[in-house]
């Protein structure tokens, strides 16, 4: 079977390569998988690059998101059943043909979404609902301030906040994203610099009650200075490739919080919790709350191209990889 295998780390993700492979042998807790759709996130690439906070060992398959079908179980495997449509994530194995996980690292596809819907949701939504949800219990009618907006993790910000009732200002970084924004049902958009006067001025002077940060850098301190009174500023990511700092004098003077936000872990620490926030992701999908927005679709072949795209920052939502 194709699999897309990063042999040594290295900025340059043109160094991976489509290679022929042959899987173990099925243990009995395991689950062969039929890969249809796996989505493409920044850690994928930081990963290949040892920049991530998981460094696999290598070699390794890149991929961590997907969705398929089974096509073997192992001996002590019950729940599931050659056919089943079936939805799961890591930190490797997803831009393969095939792949094996652990029967019950698996959850049924919710509903009636298809494969590409199905590898896209989960890793974005369940951010935002770790994010607004559990890290800044916001509430209906607070101002919510989203960056890098038209990104994975930024759209599903959008999404999940006017689902819980917020008033949304989103920012990105071309006219193409805001005018998708704007038709997205943001309530306001705006440039991704030079924003701080007119997040004041749409807030009434108050700023941003709740501010999702996944960019860093510059759009960090800037978000700094037109945060409001008990707000909270949630640290998803650091997509502009500096981690900012900050001198606690401000959050003392201005009386906000800086959260940090790790959806993964956040589920590890309270399994109970997870649970419950897998859930509501599942229910909002189901419902039809939440909508991933499929950027690209590319053969496995083009998985390197898929990466790529998300590299030059023109992505609006999801790229996936089709094997």
């Amino acid at each position: 079977m194709k699999a897309l295998l990063c042999r040594e780390n290295a900025d340059d993700i043109g160094t991976l390569r489509l290679e022929d492979i042959t899987l173990a042998d099925l243990a009995p807790d395991q689950v062969r998988l039929r890969i249809r759709a796996a989505s493409v996130n920044f850690p994928d690439i930081l990963m290949v690059q040892g920049k991530y906070q998981h460094k696999p060992e290598l070699p390794f398959v890149v991929g961590g998101e997907f969705a398929g079908e089974v096509i073997a179980v192992g001996a002590n495997v019950t729940r599931w059943k050659k056919g089943d449509r079936v939805v799961g994530g890591g930190f490797q194995g997803a831009f393969a043909e095939e792949t094996q996980v652990n029967g019950a690292l698996l959850r049924a596809i919710p509903g009636d979404a298809d494969f590409a819907s199905a590898a896209s949701y989960m890793t974005a939504n369940l951010t935002a609902y770790v994010a607004l949800v559990r890290r800044a219990e916001i509430i209906p009618n607070e101002w919510l301030l989203v960056h890098g907006a038209a990104g994975g993790v930024g759209l599903a910000a959008v999404d999940l906040g006017k689902v819980l009732g917020a008033k949304v200002i989103a920012t990105a970084s071309s006219e193409e994203k805001r005018a998708f924004l704007k038709s997205y049902g943001a309530d306001h958009v705006l440039p991704s610099q030079n924003f701080r006067e007119a997040v004041k001025e749409i807030t009434g002077g108050r700023g941003a009650d709740v501010i999702y940060d996944p960019v860093g850098g510059d759009v960090f301190d800037e978000s700094v200075r037109c945060i409001a009174f008990n707000g909270r500023i949630l640290i998803v990511g650091f997509t502009s490739g500096r981690i900012p700092t900050i001198g606690v004098n401000m959050p003392l003077i201005k009386g906000f919080s800086i959260v940090g936000v790790r959806a993964g872990e956040y589920g590890r620490k309270f399994p109970e919790k997870g649970r419950e926030n897998i859930a509501a992701v599942d229910k909002m999908l189901v419902e039809k709350k939440i909508r991933p927005h499929v950027y690209a679709k590319l053969p496995l072949s083009q998985a390197v191209d898929a990466m790529r795209l998300l590299q030059t920052r023109k992505v609006i939502g999801k790229v996936v990889i089709e094997p």
